[in-house]
């Protein structure tokens, strides 16, 4: 008998991150594509996870994570953001900033809801709401800012409407929303039922002195909130895939019920460690201004190369056009980068449903300064041949 599935993703494929990095491998190519770190983290949160696996603290912590970590969790937010969390009903600690945004939409959505989302965007969105039975309506950010226009918001919202998802930090473009944007969108959902989802895991990797505009500072938008974040990106520690979710008590209670059932908890040492170095305040406070060392390192080097940045103030990314270089898709031209420069990126139409070709690459600055010397000086070589 041959069984057979019913795809409940039959347009999705393998994500461009795997194909650019199998890539990458493949042509022993230096990899700006994915966005992780190739520098180490803190040594002292290496050592606090040791201690805590040698003291035993490996067995299941509470279902919404290790109650230290939710008030550290807490108090950093009341700080940061001046916005009172209750730690024992508002956070739940998850296994990852994209787990955090999966279940937030699982916890709301039904079938034939309608969820407005901004493109380029991060590429779980629309299969996080696909899967559960639901209509992506994507928005095109306005390109070369990629800025919300929010009458395009207010067009797109229908009686079927139940979700807006924001992302501020943007993974890719490196933009900003504004205390502007944030107003609009509460003008926007004042008065509805519609459920805002915030996806903030990049909330310290602020350059310039800019201001991250969180859904916590506004009360009228967090009320209606899951704010999702990332311990990955803060600590350098992507791959212990450790983050959060805060929403108010009753959507947290909704969003709970969900995350019993599919991890139930997580991993016990790493939130042991955490909750001890989160008391590192200056770790995260410094760590835009460390980001945006290399972010300027980066772009500094790639003026040698005909391409053209445009701006980043936030996140591990710069996109950079090469509209004056060539006329192939964004998707050939990195391909044919990877091959024969040697080095990888991602082609921004791939965070679009409907592919966009803007003629731009995201390039990933989280890397050492050794890593992008080479990169560029490999860039270098292949355009002076």
């Amino acid at each position: 008998m041959n069984l057979s599935i019913q795809s409940k993703l039959p347009n999705v494929g393998t994500t461009i991150f795997t194909v650019m990095s199998a890539l990458a491998v493949k042509h022993n190519a230096i990899n700006l594509g994915q966005g992780f770190p190739d520098f180490p983290m803190d040594e002292k949160l290496t050592q606090l996870v040791n201690e805590a696996m040698n003291k035993g603290q490996n067995q299941y912590v509470h279902m919404c994570g290790l109650p230290l970590l939710r008030e550290r969790i807490a108090e950093k937010v009341n700080e940061a953001y001046q916005s009172k969390i209750n730690p024992e009903t508002d956070i739940t600690v998850t296994p990852g900033g994209t787990y955090a945004i999966y279940t937030a939409f699982t916890t709301i959505l039904q079938p034939g809801d309608e969820v407005i989302l901004f493109e380029p965007a991060y590429d779980s969105y629309i299969p996080n709401i696909e899967i559960n039975g639901a209509i992506a309506v994507p928005i095109a950010l306005e390109y070369p800012d990629y800025k919300i226009n929010w009458e395009k918001v207010r067009e797109k919202i229908s009686p079927k409407t139940k979700a807006i998802i924001i992302n501020t930090p943007h993974n890719p473009s490196g933009s900003l929303l504004t205390h502007e944007d944030m107003i609009q969108l509460a003008d926007i959902v004042s008065n509805t039922n519609i459920f805002i989802i915030s996806d903030e895991v990049y909330e310290h990797l602020i350059f310039e002195g800019k201001e991250h505009c969180s859904v916590l500072k506004y009360p009228e938008l967090f009320s209606r909130s899951f704010v999702c974040y990332s311990f990955g990106k803060v600590y350098h520690c992507t791959g212990w895939k450790m983050g959060y979710c805060i929403a108010p008590e009753a959507l947290m209670k909704e969003f709970r019920k969900v995350h019993q059932f599919n991890v139930f908890t997580c991993n016990a040492p790493m939130q042991y460690a955490i909750a001890d170095f989160m008391l590192e305040k200056e770790h995260y406070l410094n760590l835009g201004k460390f980001l945006q060392n290399k972010r300027d390192y980066f772009a500094d080097l790639m003026k040698q190369t005909p391409f053209e940045p445009l701006p980043s103030f936030g996140s591990y990314f710069q996109l950079y056009s090469y509209k004056n270089i060539s006329t192939e898709s964004e998707s050939d031209f990195a391909i044919k980068l990877t091959q024969e420069a040697g080095v990888a990126s991602i082609p921004v139409s791939a965070f679009y449903k409907t592919p966009i070709d803007n003629k731009v690459l995201r390039f990933c600055f989280a890397k050492n300064e050794s890593t992008l010397t080479a990169a560029v000086d490999r860039l270098v070589a292949y355009f002076n041949k």
